[in-house]
């Protein structure tokens, strides 16, 4: 048997006016978990989709299992044993468990009629190798959790027998719980002997499950080492190419919260949440943490206005405000960054021209007709503000990196001049150095008086970023803490309700 399951050799892939492989290197041994790391468009992406058949790469070769292999589509690289598990699930939602797993591929008996039992049984033996007992093979994946139905991705994944399981984000939508049995599993494939290449934004995660890392950066090979010789600072400073003190920033000694700007009261809205009341002062990040499900996402939709709430008020200086949908409420300067710019963020097939506007278009419009050069001008002013990486301003916005979309969509909310801005899970899907540039602008919002609400699952970034925190649960706000109240262990105590 060969030394390593999967080799990539040299591998290089260019893009027009973008080379976004060179020469790149990967090595992966039987049984070992991988983790690949790097900012956004650092190349990880690309080199995924090259090992799994999406790409063909313009130089460099692959090998499976000490063999050279060339893979001229996805079904090739599935055959020669390479799965792959997105971080945009791929699932039939209105199909049942045994549907999904099996899908094209389901047992079939006389007048080749789908075997129930058979699929069934083929089903319950793969739930059965991941300790997934509260999935049944007739459940419709629709009604599953977002963790579950990720172990039905990997158990699709799984039924193809892969030598080498690629998992990208796998923890981007999952609790802490969900994790832990998302990392019991992918110990016992390491049992099963499968490599695993784990490709996270969430470096703490990654000296809990990963061997091996290899980093990233501007599509070159930059350090492959055992994980236990390293640290997360030596990570960063590789992935940036710069040292990052303090990823979150501070709040310097003169910068003064001012006095109670926003505010509600007996906000209530049936099925979803009950008697949530809270103020933010100017200039002040208040955090909102939960489990999923907490209500947290619903109650700053509630505020914007997507899903108005039945009951309770909702004051701006003073002024109470009636906000029945989004146009009222960025008439009264309120911002809702949503957690899912890919659906509900962003025009991703317009250019960033438009996503920057899009919201305020009567800004850039005279008697019908579109102000072509002022459009132009914000665009500019934009990508310089918020160090959008882009080869220009016409890109179109699906091309740019996660960490880039995110800054477009951040742009598009400065853009109304806030007097209270939402950002939901701001960080969502992206790298360190973009994370931490968020953050930066996030801070410099506040620093000019703006309210700014965080709602987050990520408990490190809500302690680094928040002045004070709410904590919620099922649908009511269980406590709040002030910045030197709150430490992991109250966060999660008043989230699980104890």
């Amino acid at each position: 048997m060969a030394e390593f399951i999967l080799e990539a050799r040299s591998i290089t892939k260019v893009f027009p006016g973008v080379c976004a492989l060179n020469n790149v290197d990967l090595r992966v041994k039987q049984g070992e978990v991988h983790a690949v790391v790097g900012e956004n468009g650092a190349g990880k992406s690309t080199l995924m989709l090259v090992l799994s058949g999406i790409y063909r790469p313009d130089g460099g070769d692959l090998y499976v299992d000490g063999q050279k292999v060339q893979f001229d589509s996805a079904h090739d690289a599935n055959q020669k044993g390479i799965g792959v598990v997105y971080q945009e699930l791929s699932l039939a939602q209105n199909l049942s468990v045994a549907e999904n797993i099996f899908a094209n591929r389901q047992p079939v008996r006389t007048f080749n009629l789908i075997d129930q039992k058979v699929l069934y049984k083929k089903t319950e033996e793969m739930l059965a190798l991941a300790n997934a007992g509260s999935i049944k093979p007739d459940m419709l994946v629709k009604d599953l959790s977002v963790a579950n139905q990720q172990v039905v991705e990997i158990l699709k994944a799984m039924s193809f027998n892969p030598k080498v399981l690629i998992l990208d984000e796998p923890t981007s939508s999952l609790t802490n719980t969900e994790v832990n049995q998302l990392f019991k599993n992918i110990r016992k494939l390491k049992e099963q002997g499968v490599a695993v290449i784990y490709i996270s934004h969430h470096l703490q995660e990654l000296f809990e499950i990963a061997d091996m890392v290899t980093i990233l950066r501007d599509g070159t090979h930059i350090f492959t080492g055992p994980l236990n010789e390293v640290d997360e600072e030596f990570i960063i400073t590789k992935m940036v190419g710069r040292k990052i003190e303090n990823i979150y920033g501070r709040r310097d000694e003169q910068e003064k919260i001012g006095a109670k700007l926003f505010e509600v009261k007996n906000l209530k809205r049936k099925g979803a949440f009950t008697d949530i009341s809270f103020y933010i002062n100017s200039g002040e990040i208040v955090g909102f943490a939960g489990l999923i499900g907490a209500g947290r996402t619903e109650v700053g939709r509630a505020i914007f206005g997507a899903e108005p709430p039945d009951s309770g008020t909702i004051t701006m200086d003073g002024e109470e405000l009636q906000i029945q949908n989004p146009n009222q409420a960025i008439a009264r300067r309120i911002g809702y960054m949503s957690e899912d710019r890919k659906v509900q963020g962003l025009y991703l097939n317009f250019p960033l021209t438009d996503n920057l506007i899009a919201n305020r278009l009567g800004d850039f419009s005279a008697i019908g007709f579109m102000k072509n050069r002022l459009i132009e001008e914000n665009a500019n002013a934009s990508v310089k503000d918020f160090r959008i990486v882009t080869p220009g301003i016409n890109q179109i916005v699906n091309n740019l990196s996660g960490g880039n979309q995110q800054k477009v969509l951040l742009g598009a909310w400065f853009g109304i001049k806030p007097r209270l801005l939402i950002v939901d899970e701001p960080t969502r899907g992206v790298d360190v150095g973009a994370r931490s540039e968020i953050y930066d602008l996030l801070r410099k919002l506040a620093r000019t008086g703006i309210a700014v609400m965080v709602i987050s699952s990520d408990l490190s970034e809500i302690l680094g970023i928040s002045d004070r925190i709410y904590v919620m649960k099922d649908g009511s706000i269980s406590g709040e803490l002030s910045r030197e109240e709150a430490t992991e262990d109250m966060v999660l105590t008043l989230a699980l309700g104890g």
